[in-house]
């Protein structure tokens, strides 16, 4: 007596034991197409059965259905995921209405056995334990274990059984939770994304100034790139704002929330490049006090911006491939290689498939970086886009200068000059203007640096711009809003007059449609005439 009260004890407590293990693992399994096969195998394990199964409840139709079914017979397989029983017939369904487990020796002598199921499997059920799977929202289904290997369950398997159900129910419910809320956040991407994608249709990248054919490319390659994970390699020469690109793209892509990090490919010595974008260990190499975190790790989830990415030295472009293959970078002094989750998008002034025939840049880098390229205009391709650029850095300005505005002659200058630093040097010239304007004025002709003044030193300013049609004084600042126009109406007709009248030529000429050159004809009442009428129609 004494021997078998020592071994049902021990039996108990090996069973707590295991319930308690089942427990944690039920709780980490979180996806719930790997919880049921688990659930279901771990109970032929541990009940020494034959089968098990799981039956979950579809409250509006009241039935009770299988989510798992491990036959490995597709046609079986078929017909159980078919197979729906009424929630108040069968032995489950007695479980499912009192909310208690049942324990059946011989099924074949209970009146709630439904054979339905044996019928579609081809399994003879002998004898079966059944216990509901209980949550704070009631009974979700049963768990059932059938035909134990060796005799009958007992009221202990039954009475397991129940506790086991307790852990599988809470387990399911989260799982179940976890998916509509992985579902939910899946549902809120695309749709932040496709808002996304909107902002910046509206805004057109509110940070960026053009609105000629040439930024009209950029705008739609931008908000291309933008809605998609892809790579991008931004083209142009120095300061004509491809890190603005970079970060328009950034902004409006799915990565938004997420770090944007830059770094000058070429502003950062050889030997310190690897350990700014990787990181290092400490006492890799004298200095490294600590341990230090590569761009490429503190960007985590975000974009990586690699601005002159043309400039880089030889070996990193070998470790930078790895990136974009891998998805992983090792830090300087270490060799285990660490998972990031970056896009990369990279800047060049540099012509890319020159330098790799060259031999200074690899190929397969070169290709991997150039997926989608994006080609930014420099600013003597978009003179437009000039007089409304000035007028941002204007108001950009306006608040530490004091400057109101720019004369007619003075933006007439600007447009004419060829900007070989492009907007970076542009902004600068009208910062240091309107430093010199002062407070209360306007920037004039003699506020500009020498070098832009004497860029049209010699101009006729009747050519350059006919100013006989707006305000003669430029002694008394006007509107940059009416000296943009009235330049702009010069300018076109100017244009005019120097194609013999043609539009669709002149507007080849101007970088506009024959659509837009007519609606700004019309708008500055410019009229399309003959290019062979004679004055006074002769």
């Amino acid at each position: 007596m004494a021997d078998d009260k020592k071994s049902s004890e021990s039996n108990q407590r090996k069973r707590f034991e295991l319930l308690y293990d089942l427990g944690c693992a039920f709780s980490s399994h979180i996806e719930i197409e790997e919880l049921f096969p688990f659930v279901v195998n771990k109970c032929c394990e541990v009940f020494e059965a034959g089968g098990a199964s799981i039956l979950l409840l579809d409250e509006e139709a009241q039935e009770l259905f299988f989510p798992y079914v491990a036959e490995t017979d597709a046609e079986v397989s078929s017909s159980l995921r078919e197979l729906r029983i009424p929630a108040d017939k069968g032995i489950a369904g007695s479980v499912i209405q009192t909310g208690r487990g049942v324990r059946v020796d011989n099924v074949k002598d209970s009146s709630k056995f439904l054979s339905d199921v044996d019928e579609t499997t081809g399994f003879e059920t002998q004898n079966v334990i059944c216990a509901p799977l209980n949550t704070h929202l009631g009974v979700i289904g049963v768990l059932q274990v059938l035909n134990r290997n060796q005799g009958d369950f007992t009221d202990d398997d039954l009475a397991f059984l129940e506790a086991l159900a307790g852990s599988a129910a809470v387990a399911i419910e989260n799982a179940r939770l976890y998916a509509t809320v992985r579902e939910s956040e899946q549902m809120l991407r695309v749709e932040v994304g496709a808002l996304r994608r909107d902002l910046a249709h509206r805004d057109r990248f509110a940070d960026m100034v053009g609105s000629g054919p040439a930024m009209d490319e950029v705008f739609q390659l931008m908000e291309s790139a933008a809605a998609n994970p892809i790579t991008v390699l931004i083209e142009g020469e120095t300061g004509t704002g491809k890190e603005l690109v970079a970060r328009g793209i950034h902004r409006s892509s799915a990565r938004a929330q997420a770090p944007f990090v830059a770094v000058n490919c070429a502003a950062v010595s050889e030997t310190l490049l690897e350990s700014e974008l990787f990181g290092h260990k400490r006492g890799s190499f004298t200095g490294a006090t600590q341990d230090h975190r590569g761009l490429f790790e503190a960007a985590q989830g975000g974009t990586v911006f690699l601005d002159e990415v043309g400039e880089m030295p030889t070996a990193m472009q070998a470790k930078l491939l790895r990136v974009l293959q891998e998805g992983e970078i090792v830090r300087v002094g270490e060799s285990q290689p660490r998972q990031v989750d970056v896009r990369i998008v990279s800047a060049t002034n540099r012509n890319l498939e020159e330098e790799v025939e060259a031999g200074n840049f690899r190929e397969d880098l070169f290709y991997r970086l150039a997926v989608f390229p994006i080609a930014v205009p420099p600013l003597r391709e978009r003179r437009l886009d000039i007089p409304a650029l000035c007028d941002h850095f204007v108001s950009k300005h306006r608040e530490s200068s004091g400057c109101t505005g720019i004369t007619e002659e003075a933006l007439a200058v600007l447009v004419e000059h060829d900007w070989p630093g492009n907007i970076r040097q542009l902004e600068n010239e009208i910062e240091r203007a309107a430093v010199i304007a002062g407070k209360a004025n306007a920037i004039e002709l003699r506020h500009l640096s020498p070098k832009v003044r004497g860029a049209t030193a010699g101009a006729d300013p009747v050519k350059m711009a006919e100013p006989s049609s707006a305000p003669a004084s430029t002694s008394e600042p006007i509107p940059l809003r009416e000296a943009r126009a009235s330049f702009e109406a010069a300018f076109i007709r100017q244009a005019l007059q120097n194609n013999d009248r043609n539009v669709s030529r002149t507007a080849r000429v101007l970088g506009l449609s024959r659509v837009m050159l007519q609606k700004k004809m019309k708008d500055y009442g410019l009229r399309q005439e003959s290019g062979t009428q004679k004055a006074g129609g002769k």
